[in-house]
């Protein structure tokens, strides 16, 4: 096996884009992105790295599907089912490549698992050579993930503060405040307290002040997991929603309601995974947004209103895939996805307004946040959560097919794990 080149190169910024060029015309888009979007958590959750998706416009990262010969040289190219899977660059060329002709699966189930792939020829455009541990992620061989590993997701995230220097406890809550990077979900109660989610912390801006926290969500919200979906607050009957998967959560005050959690998504026929979720003061109930529609949902049932979902189109302009939204004082909904808003009138029904949320809006409490531009490498401690992930996750292993890897660039070959 060959060792890396000596002029790899490295990221001399933290904030970095990427792009999904195209991807297997079997795999439904949503699900890939969202495959890709955690396989991006999972450096971000270790590091002081901000990544962000982009649709159109030029990226630091493209991810992209080729058949066999994509040029970049014959002894590179692609060989059909079995073998080479995938490859990257380090930096800062900023791709990876993955074979086409591989059948790719986003589960436990047969093919490969696009996830784990992803994770891994990320790992490389992030500067990061292969692992001798055989276990870990950076390894050059393909693992197969179990049902136990995706189950668990949760708690790999969590185990960031075990892996981290806890000597620097007030620079990692700088790095992973949202003003820095983004958010997984915010609404507002009665009160107008605008509470902004990101993995298992939340932070509460109340009118005209700076955002406080992080606070836990288990101190506020026992029970509810880390890194939710989408969530609002009902002005209906003042109770919060969550919703993560195919599960929502129904919270009076702390107290988490009898009977929850609940599998909406089976239950009720909720969207698995929503975008975003809103109470949407002219319909007076909450509204769920999933991909290019969305679902407005009787809170009492938690059922689906007759003739939804309906069509994205009639928010009139509002993106797909935000993470976020919420009805501001002003009577203006305001959705979010990464680093954007798009202003929302409601009365008639089309964005007035896009731009930079953490510039733009003061009222999101980022007027006291530095963003401090200096570069950052990445450290070793990447090695060191690949290892503890695996170590704690996979313990029965069996080898059963060993191809050669390619040359030049790092490569997964077949590596099956058995449980």
């Amino acid at each position: 096996m060959e060792g890396p080149s000596s002029q790899s190169g490295k990221w001399y910024k933290r904030h970095l884009t990427y792009r999904l060029i195209n991807w297997p015309w079997y795999l439904p888009e949503q699900q890939v992105r969202l495959a890709v979007k955690t396989a991006f958590e999972l450096w971000s959750n270790v590091s002081s790295l901000v990544f962000w998706e982009v649709a159109d416009e030029p990226a630091d990262i493209r991810l992209t599907f080729f058949f066999g010969d994509h040029n970049d040289g014959v002894e590179n190219a692609f060989d059909g089912p079995g073998g080479a899977l995938a490859h990257a660059f380090f930096p800062r060329r900023g791709e990876a490549h993955f074979d086409n002709d591989e059948r790719w699966s986003l589960d436990s189930g047969k093919g490969r698992n696009l996830f784990v792939v992803m994770a891994h020829e990320i790992g490389h455009t992030l500067g990061l050579e292969h692992s001798p541990v055989s276990n870990a992620l950076m390894s050059p061989y393909y693992k197969k993930l179990g049902k136990g590993f995706v189950l668990s997701w949760d708690d790999v995230l969590d185990g960031k503060q075990y892996l981290e220097n806890r000597e620097q406890t007030q620079e990692t809550n700088f790095r992973f405040h949202y003003c820095m990077s983004f958010f997984d979900a915010l609404t507002v109660d009665m009160e107008d307290n605008l509470y902004i989610f990101k993995g298992k912390y939340y932070w509460i801006v109340s009118k005209g002040e700076s955002a406080a926290g992080p606070y836990l969500l288990q101190a506020k919200w026992p029970g509810l997991p880390s890194a939710i979906d989408a969530t609002a607050f009902s002005e209906k009957d003042r109770k919060f929603y969550f919703f993560k998967g195919g599960r929502c959560w129904r919270y009076k005050g702390s107290s988490l309601e009898v009977g929850f959690p609940q599998k909406c998504s089976l239950t009720s026929d909720l969207p698995r995974h929503p975008d975003t979720a809103l109470f949407f003061q002219p319909l007076h109930q909450l509204v769920l947004f999933k991909g290019p529609k969305y679902y407005v949902v009787n809170e009492e049932t938690l059922q689906v209103e007759p003739y939804y979902p309906r069509s994205l189109k009639d928010w009139g302009g509002v993106p797909a895939l935000a993470n976020g939204a919420v009805t501001h004082q002003d009577g203006f909904v305001y959705f979010f996805r990464n680093d954007q808003f798009w202003k929302f009138n409601p009365e008639k029904l089309e964005v007035v307004e896009t731009g930079k949320w953490a510039a733009r809006l003061r009222w999101l409490g980022c007027q006291d946040v530095s963003l401090n531009q200096s570069s950052c490498l990445l450290k070793s401690i990447f090695g060191t959560t690949m290892t503890w992930m695996t170590e704690n996750l996979h313990r029965r292993m069996e080898l059963r097919v060993l191809l050669p890897l390619l040359p030049v660039r790092y490569c997964i070959v077949i590596y099956v794990w058995c449980f």
